[in-house]
């Protein structure tokens, strides 16, 4: 058995692919393109935050007061439009980012203490929707002066003047430190990314070691070799493992020396949490990823031995990235937390542990659970790998 297992792993040591896969992507370019993404997406909506954004406005003499503090704040541009009729074609061509339009009577409205409505055109099409909160930064701030005077004939001291305007305010105390702010975010895509790059890892040599051999013509020859079915499947099953996991657990090398030394440059909370994961998290993130490979190798082989080709294998591999992704991504959802129902999921406890590590409030008794379990349904995946690399259907189908 482990003289197959060398063999395979040599074959693979020689392939490029298998190298850039294994090497490149988790060791190089994942940690580069995630930091690099994080601070160019910072940047990016910091500068968008504090740019300049382009307006018009329509019946200034209506509400002259409101007009002139958009005038007087920073970060505004007005540029003078034709009519009401030409918004939508300036704010398609980017001449504008919006447009406000006051109706006539609005002056009159306020001073007979009604509410009055101004009409705002902008596009909303927008994941982070910066500009309606930015006007409306503006018009809290009118707001808040027209309560003041309106309250002002009430001969009200400063005290009834703010209980007023606010009767009760929320005052923050966050038990959560930094870094579970932090962990909460970060945490939340630190096994995605571990995941992923687990599978896709040991995707291409899975496809080589089963399909690959199929078209090559070499399973017949590794079958007439004294060797039972059980040690061929052992010895295929550990290479995929060893790739799988061995990618992850550079990936985790890699980006923990990345965001040690350059951590600050992203942002000092995120290199803060960073210092504050101690040897036993990743300790523990590393054991998870054990089982994890366990199962992502078993499930790969299977069907790599099942397809006639090293097409088909690609096709039915595909999939998998989806089965990957949903069982990560139920641990970002409102109201999942890890508990001893979630604990028995695959994937997703591994999701959620790994969340709870960063975050650095891990309930340490569930780990063992979710060891015991994960391990488990690895043994059973791989118990099925090994039924189906018995039958004879199977392996030749062509």
């Amino acid at each position: 058995m482990w003289i197959i297992y060398i063999k395979e792993l040599l074959e693979l040591a020689r392939d490029r692919r298998t190298f850039f896969f294994t090497v490149f992507i988790p060791v190089f370019a994942m940690p580069l393109i995630l930091t690099g993404f994080g601070y160019v997406s910072s940047s990016m909506f910091k500068q968008a935050s504090q740019a300049e954004m382009a307006y018009s406005i329509f019946g200034k003499e209506q509400a002259p007061h409101l007009a002139e503090r958009f005038a007087r704040e920073k970060g505004f541009r007005e540029v003078v439009l034709a009519s009401p009729a030409d918004i939508k074609a300036a704010i398609g061509d980017d001449r504008i980012k919006f447009a406000l339009v006051i109706p006539a009577g609005f002056e009159a409205s306020l001073a007979r203490q009604q509410q009055g409505v101004i009409a705002l055109h902008y596009n909303s099409a927008a994941t982070v929707d910066l500009t309606r909160k930015r006007v409306m930064s503006v018009i809290g701030g009118q707001n808040r002066l027209l309560r003041e005077q309106a309250l002002s004939a009430l001969n009200l001291n400063q005290e009834q003047l703010r209980f007023a305007l606010d009767p009760i305010t929320l005052e923050d105390h966050s038990t959560a430190d930094k870094r579970e702010q932090m962990g909460a975010v970060v945490g939340g895509m630190l096994p995605y990314i571990l995941l992923m790059v687990c599978l896709l890892a040991a995707m291409y040599p899975a496809i080589d070691t089963g399909a690959g051999e199929k078209e090559r013509g070499t399973l017949e020859t590794l079958l007439l070799a004294p060797v039972s079915r059980s040690a061929l499947v052992m010895a295929k099953f550990l290479m995929l493992f060893t790739v799988g996991l061995t990618s992850a657990l550079l990936m985790i090398a890699s980006m923990g020396v990345l965001l040690t030394f350059f951590g600050p440059v992203i942002g000092s909370d995120l290199a803060q949490m960073v210092r504050a994961i101690g040897p036993l998290d990743l300790a523990m993130v590393a054991l998870m990823l054990v089982p994890t490979a366990a199962i992502f190798a078993a499930i790969l082989l299977s069907i790599s031995v099942y397809a006639k080709s090293y097409k088909e294998a690609a096709g039915l591999i595909s999939p998998l990235i989806l089965v990957t992704v949903l069982p990560t991504l139920v641990a970002l959802l409102p109201g999942v937390e890890l508990n001893w129902k979630w604990a028995m999921v695959p994937l997703t406890n591994v999701s959620l542990a790994m969340k709870e590590l960063v975050k650095g409030t891990m309930d340490y008794s569930m780990f063992w659970v979710i060891l015991l379990s994960t391990t488990l349904t690895a043994g059973a995946l791989l118990a099925v790998c090994r039924w189906w690399f018995n039958r004879e259907q199977v392996l030749f189908r062509n």
